[in-house]
């Protein structure tokens, strides 16, 4: 349906659009200061890129900073990030790399030809915009940072765009030639991963004809394939992009190759190393090329490092190449080790994102006071929180950055016999097992608590070395390392090195990180004297402990030789073992329990005396609205410090069973507010809700009956969706009979995706699966807070036909949501507030039947010459052709008028009635608010 604006609205609209205008959103909560959100498509050469762009504050100029997304994921994984770095008072920019999210064409593993391209021709449109700061004209004063596939590309745009500033990678590759091929050996268990996860349409990317597979215009290539680094305006000078009309992705092309949205030779690629299970020349020549470490001589801009020591994707020794690169360079470089990674773990959202925006506090705001840390930091394990069990995690911190080698202790070890033979298996199984994506994060946790891991060396197929007791304590920081020789019976071995901790009884062995290195070991059928260099981690071992050497024939992650044959192991020196001396741990505070709670004792009594005569029992249930889900009257909450600002403010209305209530209105009206106030989370400075009856308090023991899904949860990734939810309803120390997971998972319609890890669940998945965990227990009132955000299409109509279902069945269902249409169509009901009030409250056909727009339907359709009649007739605004026949705008006619004017100009009508939209509502009522 499409509706005529009126000429004043028609061409700012069209100037909209001229300037590169998308669709703009408010996407604050109820405190300011508010975040505005722009999405748009913009059109690449062979490929359409969806964006968001994020602003917040006043109208002055700020530095810009563009922030990826990680392999399988979209520019919706880091619209929190996006909004915080907003707030900090940066103008932030996301987007979709090709083939993921909305964004077609093909994957390139960032392509410089392609990906990389992009990025420029964003920094292109940041230079266009009049709230960026400019270094120089099309030069915007810009920062990069991302994680992973993101991690890489703000590597790759400081190598190929001399206009970035600063950057700040997180858990990725320097080189994805080393990352998936170390020492020549294929990480197929990582790599599979990799191109299952690109093979499918799970994310809803789709294909642009040619996109990945055709030189793009603006900007030469090299020998290698990689493009020339731009300068001016860009690489090559490329063109900026040009905004597509709207911020719908556009139809995906036919259907994909056996790599899905890969291009197509790196389709070949993964295919012929998978199948050969050895890595060529061309395989390790395609992705380095492709790699960071191609234009590490030109990275010099300030860099911060944030690597993952639960990573077997992306180990330490990734960074380390990095770090010592760009600081080869002149350039500033901070190093941080977190404790998490791709393999899972404890990922310190919060301090990185925290350190990343003083990072670019100094080197994009020229703020000499910001506090970018320390230049090397390493999460270490700090113990068990004893009031919920937690694990605890402390800082080490050094001057400089140690490496990966710094200040060995060497250790002799010992085997029996001192060389040793040990076969491998034929087909290479059974393997080994170290880490395991997507469990391992969990398993180094234990590891650095002293518990043993996930680890299995198969019998006959390892040869094995200790140490001595260790007389002190040593913390490993970095790579050990060990000199040997192999003989292998076909002349070539492929051996996996770890070190293990191992307690005081011999048995009980610890494998930090859960991690190992591979080694190829060619020309080795008369023995081969080989340098090892095992995992970067970093690890205590206690006096008293071993340490113990394994190489190992096979393992899970990788790809051995099928053929059968025997290896042979002899040391050839001790293991040198790096210390890090300068790196010191931060000391462990007094608990602080034992100053707190003493403190706090006496604040509570303080509290009770200064309000015992203040405080009054809840008030006694009302019968008369025992089966009423919920009723508000004379709600008011003021904004904290204030005494004449409300977030809420005499806000009453009532919901029945069986209803779909949408909660609207604009930024700042006070939705959030007053569901926290519903749940009982804050309290209300006046006036009263009741659910079922029952005055809501903190804790109010009917909150039992009320579900929230409010700003998404919390998944363990290596467990499936079904697991997940027995494990949360078993933390609330309820009857498992009364969870009902099964009907709450049939209304969610997840299938059999259930049995499957919520790692490899899409956005819409863990959309649904996040509600139907506030389903458990069949709540009666369920409360949803944007349930639809990050959803494409199809997934939004599915999280529609959830609550349609749930409230089906005589429950009643909340939704707080700013996508008008969905509303429209899932809602049986509307509250609609602004600025803390309450504006209107019915039904949706209610509200919407109300305006000065009639649709008039016909019996057959007419020409244009009619419709031009039509809206010249006195009183018309306009008239507008639909597919239900004419839609009519009155400015001053009545119905009755135009009808008679129909009828003499021969329209031949069959009706005439009301026609406006939920959006034609909504901005009626809220005025200038929108």
């Amino acid at each position: 349906m499409q509706i005529r604006l009126p000429r004043w609205a028609a061409v700012t609209a069209a100037l909209a659009v001229l300037a590169g205008a998308g669709t703009w959103t408010a996407v604050a909560s109820d405190d300011p200061p508010p975040v505005q959100r722009q999405d748009r498509v913009l059109d690449m050469p062979g490929a359409r890129v969806d964006t968001s762009y994020f602003t917040s504050g006043g109208s002055g100029r700020r530095p810009a900073v563009l922030l990826g997304h990680g392999f399988g994921g979209s520019k919706d994984d880091v619209r929190a990030q996006a909004e915080r770095l907003a707030r900090d008072g940066y103008a932030v920019l996301t987007w979709s790399a090709r083939g993921f999210g909305a964004s077609t064409g093909k994957i390139g593993l960032n392509d410089p030809r392609y990906e990389v391209k992009d990025v420029s021709r964003l920094v292109d449109w940041l230079a266009a915009r009049p709230e960026v700061l400019l270094d120089k004209a099309g030069d915007p004063r810009v920062g990069v940072t991302g994680a992973s596939y993101g991690g890489a590309i703000s590597l790759l745009a400081a190598g190929y765009d001399p206009r970035v500033d600063a950057i700040a990678p997180q858990i990725t590759y320097w080189n994805l030639a080393d990352a998936l091929f170390p020492d020549g050996v294929f990480k197929k268990l990582w790599a599979g991963i990799f191109f299952s996860t690109g093979s499918t349409d799970a994310t809803g990317g789709g294909q642009a004809a040619g996109g990945g597979g055709e030189q793009q215009p603006g900007g030469a290539t090299t020998p290698g394939g990689a493009a020339s680094p731009g300068t001016g305006q860009g690489p090559g000078n490329a063109p900026a992009p040009k905004a597509a009309p709207g911020p719908g992705a556009p139809k995906a092309a036919p259907a994909p190759s056996a790599c899905g949205r890969f291009a197509d030779d790196l389709c070949a690629m993964y295919e012929r190393v998978a199948v050969s299970g050895k890595p060529d020349a061309a395989a390790r020549a395609l992705l380095e090329a492709r790699s960071p470490s191609a234009v590490g001589d030109r990275i010099k801009v300030p860099a911060l490092i944030v690597q993952g020591q639960s990573d077997s994707l992306f180990p330490l020794s990734q960074a380390d190449a990095m770090a010592k690169a760009i600081a080869a360079n002149g350039a500033p470089v901070a190093v941080d080790w977190i404790a998490g990674g791709h393999d899972g773990g404890t990922m310190e959202s919060d301090r990185v994102q925290g350190r990343v925006s003083a990072w670019f506090d100094r080197y994009l705001k020229k703020d000499d006071t910001a506090d970018t840390g320390p230049a090397f930091r390493v999460s270490r394990g700090g113990g068990i929180d004893s009031t919920d069990g937690r694990a605890l995690l402390r800082g080490a911190t050094g001057d400089r950055y140690p490496g990966l080698t710094n200040d060995p202790r060497e250790f002799a070890l010992t085997g029996r016999p001192q060389t040793q033979a040990f076969r491998n298996p034929a087909g290479a199984a059974p393997p080994a097992v170290s880490a395991v994506p997507g469990l391992g994060g969990g398993l180094s946790q234990l590891s650095s608590l002293g518990v043993g891991g996930l680890s299995l060396d198969f019998p006959g197929q390892y040869a094995r070395f200790d140490s001595a007791p260790l007389t002190t304590t040593t913390r490993i920081t970095g790579t050990p390392t060990v000199r040997a020789t192999i003989t292998s019976g076909s002349g070539e071995a492929v051996l996996f090195g770890k070190v293990y901790d191992v307690g005081p009884d011999g048995r009980q062995q610890v494998l930090p990180s859960q991690l190992v290195a591979p080694v190829r070991v060619e020309g080795a059928a008369n023995g081969k004297e080989v340098a090892l260099t095992l995992p970067a981690v970093d690890h205590e071992v206690e006096a008293g402990h071993r340490l113990r050497l394994v190489l190992s024939a096979t393992d899970l992650g990788y790809a051995s030789p099928a053929a059968p044959t025997t290896y042979t192991v002899a040391l050839a020196g001790p293991l040198a073992v790096p210390t890090a001396p300068g790196v010191t741990t931060q000391a462990a505070g007094v608990p602080w329990w034992v100053w707190g709670l003493p403190a706090a004792g006496l604040a509570v009594a303080a509290a009770l005396l200064l309000t015992a005569r203040r405080r009054t029992t809840a008030p006694a249930p009302d019968p008369e609205l025992a089966d009423v889900p919920l009723q508000i009257t004379g709600l008011t909450k003021k904004y904290a410090k204030s005494s004449d600002r409300y977030a809420v403010r005499d806000l009453s209305f009532r919901v029945e069973k069986g209803q779909v209530l949408g909660l609207l209105g604009p930024n700042g009206a006070g939705k959030t507010t007053s569901l926290r106030m519903l749940m009982g989370l804050i309290r209300p400075d006046a006036g009263e809700i009741r659910v079922f009856g029952h005055a809501i308090r903190p804790g109010a023991p009917v909150l039992s009956r009320v579900g929230a899904f409010v700003e998404g949860a919390g998944f363990l990734p290596h467990l499936s969706g079904r697991d997940n939810l027995e494990l949360y309803w078993k933390s609330t120390g309820r009857p498992a009979e009364d969870a009902h997971i099964d009907e709450a998972l049939r209304i969610a319609n997840l299938g059999s995706a259930l049995s499957r890890a919520v790692r490899t669940y899409s956005q819409g998945m863990r959309q649904r699966l996040a509600i139907a965990q506030a389903m458990l227990g069949l709540p009666d009132l369920l409360i949803l807070d944007e349930p639809t955000n990050g959803l494409d299409p199809p997934q939004i109509r599915e999280m529609r036909d959830v609550m349609i279902r749930y409230a089906a069945e005589g429950r009643t269902v909340i939704v707080s949501s700013h996508l008008l249409s969905e509303v429209e169509q899932s809602c049986t009901h509307l509250v609609v507030m602004d600025r803390g009030q309450l504006v209107q409250a019915g039904p949706v056909a209610e509200i919407t039947g109300e305006g000065d727009t009639l649709l008039v339907t016909l019996a057959e359709p007419v020409g244009d010459a009619v419709v031009e009649k039509v809206a010249a007739l006195p009183g018309i605004a306009s008239a507008v052709r639909t597919e239900d026949g004419l839609l009519v705008r009155l400015d001053g006619a009545t119905a009755t008028a135009l009808i008679a004017e129909l009828v003499r100009l021969d329209v031949p009508l069959t009706g005439v009635g009301p026609h406006r939209r939920l959006e034609d509502a909504f901005l009626t009522l809220i005025g200038g608010s929108a």
